[in-house]
């Protein structure tokens, strides 16, 4: 018989602690009918910049999913995990009296529900987001209380949109009306966060020596190991190959060449390729939500307004620029090819997490994962009938295989208060929410 594991139990050595996934030597009784009840909620939020081609992403009909619009295709293998929701509206993103500026407002709305104060100095100001509202009850419960994690820095200062502060576009993440939560880009950064404990002398020994942080728990977990069973050594030899495959693209990635950037300085350890950055953090984020390091997360593919090109699919131009399409065809359908590249990184990570198993389901049958944009149609700026996905069943409690239109100009923020009911947040309200969408359990 297996012994008895905490659901804590880390394997510690020269500064690193590498935590366990869920194994059933954790639960006290065990069994595969009561596993789906015991897991924790992951909570993940992904946002895209300037839009989507609606003709291309939303279904003709609502009910059951039989195919899925070309843009979503890649999800086509996840197609009974997802639930896709047409009518959901950001009014904090329009202008309300303040003029241009839709970009800075879409992210900085998106999670808040608030109104971005228009400045561009220091005195910026918008509300705490949902991720943080979630992370603050359950900060006792997790090593980190979030993670934040994007393919682009987040700018603290200058104006990058009609007068509004940069830290709106690239922050999506609030932990006060005043306190941005910057992104972390460099996966050796946020693969130390996730694994390391300190930053000195041990930290100094194991780079020098160009040892994995594996090398330094193996002896421990060989003596752990020996009193598991079958299924536990298995699940265990699978985690740790991950993440010896992780830190060896971090690695490689840190001594291969930078692809020239003008006037952009990369940081160390990040990919040149920008595919591979975001499978890269994908990844980690993966291990954090199986480690229950933490069950929060927020993905920024790319900041708000971004006019990053896309040359490894034969996109030249950049996104900002090609979002002003004016219905021109050939605009579209680059704009159609970019949305459809963020899918395919959407299914990639998704698919890690269907197929990681956790009691008797997967790591994403308990988890709710949010991806989408605070702007709908990137031409006209305009913050209705935003393009959402909700992946994951949340433990049973989200119907999932579906299209839900909602009654138009329903506050978006009635799906932010509907997933912190799943989470036991204790929140009544949440920015401009009129309730909750009952329509999330079938």
């Amino acid at each position: 018989m297996s012994k008895l594991l905490s659901r804590r139990t880390l394997l510690k050595g020269l500064g690193a602690a590498v935590a366990l996934p869920w194994l059933e030597a954790m639960d006290p009784i065990y069994s595969w009918a009561n596993a789906a009840q015991s897991r924790p909620l992951r909570l993940g939020f992904f946002y895209v910049p300037n839009g989507i081609h609606m003709q291309d992403w939303r279904p003709n009909d609502e009910g059951r999913l039989c195919e899925l619009p070309s843009i979503l295709s890649p999800l086509a293998r996840l197609e009974d995990d997802i639930t896709i929701i047409s009518g959901l509206t950001a009014d904090k993103a329009r202008p309300n009296g303040d003029g241009p500026g839709d970009h800075a407002r879409a992210m900085g709305a998106f999670l808040t529900g608030a109104q971005p104060r228009k400045t561009d100095g220091s005195d910026f100001r918008v509300g705490v987001s949902v991720d943080q509202v979630a992370a603050t009850r359950l900060a006792d419960q997790t090593r980190l209380a979030s993670l934040e994690i994007g393919a682009d820095p987040s700018a603290m200062a200058g104006n990058c949109d009609s007068g509004y502060s940069c830290v709106y576009s690239g922050t999506i993440s609030w932990r006060s009306a005043t306190t941005p939560m910057p992104k972390m880009v460099n996966p050796r950064l946020v693969f130390d966060r996730l694994f390391s404990t300190d930053s000195g002398a041990n930290r100094a020994r194991r780079d020098a020596q160009r040892r994995s942080i594996l090398d330094f728990v193996r002896e421990e977990s060989g003596s752990l190991e020996r009193g598991l069973g079958a299924n536990d050594r298995r699940k265990l030899d699978e985690y740790f190959t991950a993440i010896r495959d992780i830190e060896a693209r971090i690695d490689r990635a840190a001594r291969l060449p930078q692809v020239a950037a003008p006037n952009v300085t990369l940081p160390a350890a990040v990919p040149s390729s920008y595919e591979e950055h975001i499978r890269l953090l994908a990844d980690l984020l993966v291990l954090a939500f199986q480690t229950d390091t933490t069950r929060i997360a927020t993905f920024v593919f790319a900041n708000e307004g971004s006019n990053r090109s896309y040359p490894f699919i034969n996109i030249r131009e950049g996104h900002h620029e090609l979002s002003h399409h004016e219905n021109n065809p050939a605009k579209l359908d680059k704009i159609k090819q970019i949305n459809l590249f963020h899918t395919t990184q959407l299914a990639y990570l998704l698919g890690k997490l269907k197929d990681t198993r956790e009691g008797n389901g997967s790591l994403l049958d308990h988890s709710m994962i949010v991806y989408g944009s605070g702007n709908s149609d990137g031409n006209r700026h305009n913050h209705d009938d935003l393009p959402i996905v909700v992946a994951g069943k949340a433990s049973g409690t989200i119907a999932t295989g579906r299209h839900v239109r909602v009654t138009r100009e329903t506050p978006i923020n009635n799906l932010w208060l509907s997933l912190l009911d799943r989470m036991d947040s204790g929140v009544e309200s949440f920015g401009d929410g009129t309730g909750r969408l009952s329509e999330l359990a079938g």
